[in-house]
């Protein structure tokens, strides 16, 4: 039998490359996980400010024709801020007395929102393969002590 040299032979090394090999694979999945977890929560962060101003705005309009022009503008602004684009029909607006800002009524404003799921391809619409539903919804009093709307 002859003697092992040292340096030559067996498993000398192969750690370094199972480690690596592990990391990656366990990695690359864990972070795409965690981004994803991150944007959907940074979309339903602005989704729920987005409709509490919205909602803000259209209690405090001085007309029932700006009023619903304004709280889109206010929502498009505040989605805006997180690099998201509000299409105006999800933003739904009803009040609980006709006309809407009559003093004392009240302004639901309810925002839905599709998050696409980062890194996945479009389809032919231009919208993401798979998405991921955040929804905000806020309760506007419009003051008992204004003037009624025109």
């Amino acid at each position: 039998m002859r003697p092992r040299r040292p340096g030559f032979g067996g498993d000398d090394g192969n750690a370094i490359v199972e480690f690596v090999y592990l990391a990656v694979l366990l990695m690359v999945p864990l972070t795409y996980v965690l981004l994803t977890v991150f944007r959907v929560q940074a979309a339903a962060y602005a989704v729920s400010s987005a409709a509490r101003e919205a909602g803000r705005v259209y209690a405090t309009s001085q007309s029932q024709e700006a009023a619903g022009l304004r709280a889109y503008a206010a929502a498009s602004i505040v989605m805006q801020d997180s690099n998201l684009t509000l299409p105006p029909r999800n933003l739904r607006i009803s009040c609980s007395s006709s006309p809407c800002l009559t003093p004392g009524s009240q302004v639901d404003v309810v925002i839905d929102f599709q998050v696409p799921l980062p890194w996945l391809p479009r389809l032919f619409d231009g919208r993401s393969a798979a998405s991921v539903g955040v929804s905000g919804r806020h309760l506007e009093v419009v003051d008992r002590y204004r003037e009624s709307a025109r």
